[in-house]
């Protein structure tokens, strides 16, 4: 059973009563709402006559049903512009504060959230997207929920969870020129397994996940749940603090020292008891690619693809992988051709993303058989993008930039 980890601090400072079930009734800091999840919470809401508790803790922004073209109201997308216009009369009617095009704020949720300072340390974050383990990277307990659960957090502020374990994980060393934040996370995944983290919180420690930008974190803390584990976190450091200070919604002047205090307080103890620790070390990662159709399914670009006989339990899922994707077991990765190439979505769409990106493209050319797509994560994003000049790197490529 874990002892003094950040997790345990931060479920104990929110934990309102241990239920009859054995669930803890947790507090709620945060609530991030978009229009995919929120329709039938607020209908239900409606139809009971209720009300949100604390609508100053709860922020709505337009995320994943935006075309990415053509952005003019009403949109063509007729389900895209019901789904849009539902949430703009749910926001009003609750007067929950939103981030709408107009803003100039508006983004994927777990990107607008941690660039406006909402996302901090210690608190208790919760979305209706499975992605929300995005803002651990902060030092926060943040995870998705379902329709049902975003109607109990605007009703009560709360909600009912079974505690979990929490397991550390060590990624110790400097990584080799080339790889990356995601390469990091889809080794993690590669060697603990799609549902390897059911039931856990994981701890990312280590000098590895230490020298990482805020940026970097947040892809790791992003794909946590690809790996089953419902939490992920990093406990907040310097890097961290240095990021939120001077964002709209992070403390301002002594408030921000007193934050500090705080945060640093809700830091695992260098005693901290875990359930259990996974080591992992950067000298023996590559540029990882995935194969198949789970995350699980990675692999390092020099590898060969795995045959179907050393598979094990994940024979099935292999031979679905193979038919799918039409790859041949004992080939080579390296080499393989690709169609499309995506550059965005909640795990890599930040600036840091866009300017690696461009950075490789520079006067290069997209292959005339791929269809190369760039899509910044927020307003903001796409701002300092176009202002640096990035977009016009991308255009010049052969790359579509949405």
């Amino acid at each position: 059973m874990s002892e003094r980890t950040l997790y345990d601090k931060v479920w104990a400072r929110h934990k309102v009563a241990t239920l009859e079930t054995g669930q803890d009734q947790l507090f709620v800091g945060l609530h991030l709402v978009h229009e995919v999840t929120s329709p039938q919470a607020f209908a239900t809401m409606i139809e009971n006559g209720s009300t949100v508790a604390f609508p100053e803790r709860t922020f709505a922004t337009i995320d994943h049903i935006i075309p990415t073209k053509q952005t003019e109201r009403p949109y063509s997308d007729k389900q895209a512009e019901l789904m849009t216009t539902t949430l703009e009369k749910n926001v009003t009617q609750f007067k929950i504060p939103f981030f709408d095009l107009d803003s100039k704020k508006q983004g994927i949720v777990h990107v607008m959230g941690p660039e406006l300072g909402l996302t901090q340390p210690g608190m208790t974050i919760v979305c209706g997207d499975s992605h929300t383990s995005t803002h651990g990277a902060f030092g926060s307990l943040a995870f998705g929920i379902g329709t049902s659960e975003v109607r109990d957090v605007l009703e009560t502020q709360s909600l009912a969870l079974m505690p979990l374990k929490v397991r550390k994980i060590i990624f110790d060393g400097v990584l080799p020129k080339g790889v990356y934040s995601k390469d990091v996370i889809l080794k993690i995944i590669q060697k603990l397994g799609v549902k390897g983290g059911i039931g856990f919180a994981y701890e990312y420690t280590g000098t590895v996940f230490e020298k990482m930008t805020m940026e970097e974190r947040m892809t790791v803390c992003n794909m946590s749940i690809e790996g089953g584990a419902r939490i992920g976190y990093i406990n907040p450091d310097v890097t961290t603090y240095d990021y939120l200070r001077g964002k709209e919604f992070a403390p301002k002047g002594q408030a921000f020292d007193h934050a500090i205090q705080y945060w640093e307080s809700i830091q695992s103890d260098s005693d901290a008891a875990y359930d259990d620790e996974y080591r992992f070390d950067a000298n023996e990662i590559e540029p990882m690619v995935t194969w198949g159709i789970n995350p699980g399914q990675s692999m390092g670009i020099s590898e060969i693809l795995p045959l179907p006989s050393d598979m094990g339990d994940h024979l099935k899922t292999a031979e679905e992988a193979y038919q799918h994707m039409k790859l041949v077991p004992g080939t080579p990765i390296k080499g393989t051709p690709i169609q499309v190439g995506f550059i965005g979505s909640c795990t890599n769409s930040r600036i840091s993303d866009l300017r690696e990106a461009a950075r490789v493209l520079k006067d290069r050319q997209v292959h005339k058989d791929v269809n190369l797509l760039v899509v910044p994560g927020s307003q903001q994003v796409k701002q300092q993008a176009e202002a640096e000049g990035l977009d016009i790197i991308f255009k010049e490529s052969g790359a579509e930039w949405r």
